[in-house]
């Protein structure tokens, strides 16, 4: 049973836009590829900072005078201001141009900017194949960047160095934040051994080597994932204290490692489908004593504050849908913890609004 605490008030409960403006929101969503190589294209090509810094020194931000800092034609700026005033990242006085609050926040937020470049380098392309990628059950937009992948995930160090670089920042922006408020939860019965399920680069393993000096990390990946975080880990002298377990999780055969108190999964689980969840669960359940934990941290969809995180959340399932795997996502967390429970475990605690959008969860054994 859940403890503690209660799923937050229901997000997406009501229709709350007026008619006009549902019906903009309608033709936003219509011209949507659009606004998106449009925003990215602005931003990119220097013309929303030179705005910003024209209107930070109370200089004309004109036309002619973002061609001349830019030195693009006059028609590509031109179209491409006159997208950003309907897509509402400027206005326009006279002829001078000016951040919004969006335009401002598109350009500097750093969330935005992660989210931004994953969906250019990885997703954008690949979006088109969303129906296929349903109709199959498999990752059909992969194809635009290797035909002969099957999943993305044992060569996402084989990525592209720019399309690499905008899937780890994406990765690591969310975790990284709520690491450090999950550490003390993690160690307050000082665990001397932990189990990082899904270790990818090492992250949390360093975390932890880092946040006690006695304990000691068991990391298990994927073999191109192992040797990145074997590499990481020996790289900071923890190599004594560490031990790696290169395989597929999904694999029949594979049996986890043993021995450990404490299991740790972090933005993992959501990269499979409801069955192959229960699937690693019963593994879990398997390798741990009856005292054992498995601690879970997740970004649950329909456990946000807002329904910004929650829309986010909702848009990077497609990223599974279409680009990873073609049957994982974000999971709505009503779902998420029937899977737990059917792979055998009691759901002891869930602690909400960890870093910028997690939830930990922890299970035991009945």
């Amino acid at each position: 049973m859940i403890t503690t605490p209660d799923r937050p008030a229901a997000l997406f409960a009501k229709d709350e836009r007026a008619a006009f403006d549902a019906m903009v929101h309608a033709q936003f969503i219509a011209f949507a590829p659009y606004v998106f190589q449009a925003s990215v294209l602005l931003r990119d090509k220097g013309i929303l900072a030179e705005i910003e810094q024209c209107n930070r020194h109370k200089a004309p931000a004109t036309l002619a005078c973002i061609v001349t800092a830019t030195g693009m034609s006059q028609y590509a700026v031109r179209v491409l201001l006159e997208a950003g005033l309907g897509i509402g990242l400027l206005f326009r006085i006279d002829e001078d141009y000016f951040l919004t609050k969006a335009g401002h926040f598109f350009l500097n937020d750093g969330m935005t900017r992660v989210n931004t470049n994953f969906m250019r380098d990885i997703c954008y392309d690949g979006a088109q194949d969303l129906a296929a990628s349903l109709d199959e059950g498999r990752p059909v937009g992969l194809r635009h960047l290797n035909p002969e992948w099957k999943t993305i995930y044992p060569y996402i160090s084989k990525l592209e160095p720019a399309a690499k670089n905008s899937w780890f920042e994406f990765d690591h922006y969310y975790s990284d934040n709520a690491f450090p408020e999950v550490l003390p939860i993690v160690f307050a019965n000082k665990p001397h051994n932990i189990l990082d399920i899904g270790g990818n680069t090492g992250k949390f393993t360093l975390q932890c080597l880092n946040y006690d000096p006695d304990v000691q990390l068991g990391i298990y990946d994927l073999p191109g994932q192992i040797a990145v975080a074997e590499e990481n880990i020996a790289q900071e002298g923890f190599s004594p204290r560490a031990s790696f377990f290169a395989g597929n999780i999904l694999d029949e055969k594979t049996v986890l490692p043993t021995g450990f108190q404490l299991i740790w999964m972090s933005q993992f689980l959501d990269c499979f489908s409801d069955l192959e969840i229960q699937d690693i669960l019963k593994k879990c359940f398997a390798a741990l004593g009856a005292e054992g934990r498995v601690f879970i941290l997740e970004t649950f969809w329909d456990r946000q504050k807002f329904e910004a995180s929650a829309f986010s959340l909702q848009m990077t399932s497609l990223y599974f849908t279409t680009m990873a795997n073609g049957n994982s996502q974000m999971y709505d967390s009503a779902v998420f913890l029937k899977l737990c429970e059917h792979a055998g475990f009691v759901v002891e605690d869930i602690s909400d609004q960890i870093g910028m959008a997690h939830s930990l969860v922890t299970l035991r054994k009945p």
